[in-house]
């Protein structure tokens, strides 16, 4: 029987930008081979437009995509938690398959230019540990 393809839940506080971001460039980079799902533990009512700017000049989509709180049949079941920034928080429950952890982003502010520009410094940094977690989900 074939291995069980890695879960991963990103989470942020509205799952409008930076979880969001994530999850799009991972089911980017990962194509199938990667379940990808993400959500917020206070989740706002639109998607941020400069988030999916961002996570589309790199070729990922938020199409589609809608803020959405946590599902405890997900978070039990996933093999990874990630939480962006350092506002959201959870804990682990019982029966809890998988392990959490938190990436903090930059927080940049108008010195490094517009929201758009801001959003790309995020954008950027998620990438790079996307990358590196994809690598280290399917063991490459």
């Amino acid at each position: 029987m074939a291995d069980p393809k890695p879960s991963v839940l990103f989470v942020c506080v509205h799952n409008a930008g930076k979880s969001q971001m994530a999850a799009a460039l991972m089911r980017h980079k990962a194509g199938d081979t990667v379940e990808v799902l993400s959500a917020g533990t206070d989740p706002g009512t639109s998607l941020n437009s400069q988030a999916q700017a961002a996570a589309e000049e790199l070729g990922a989509s938020m199409v589609g995509e809608v803020p959405k709180g946590i599902l405890d049949e997900i978070f039990l079941r996933v093999d990874r938690v990630i939480i962006l920034g350092n506002e959201a928080k959870l804990a682990s429950k019982p029966g809890m398959h998988g392990t959490i952890e938190t990436w903090l982003t930059p927080e940049p502010g108008p010195e490094a230019g517009d929201k758009l520009a801001q959003t790309r410094i995020v954008r950027d940094a998620i990438a790079r540990r996307v990358d590196n977690f994809y690598d280290e989900l399917t063991n490459n």
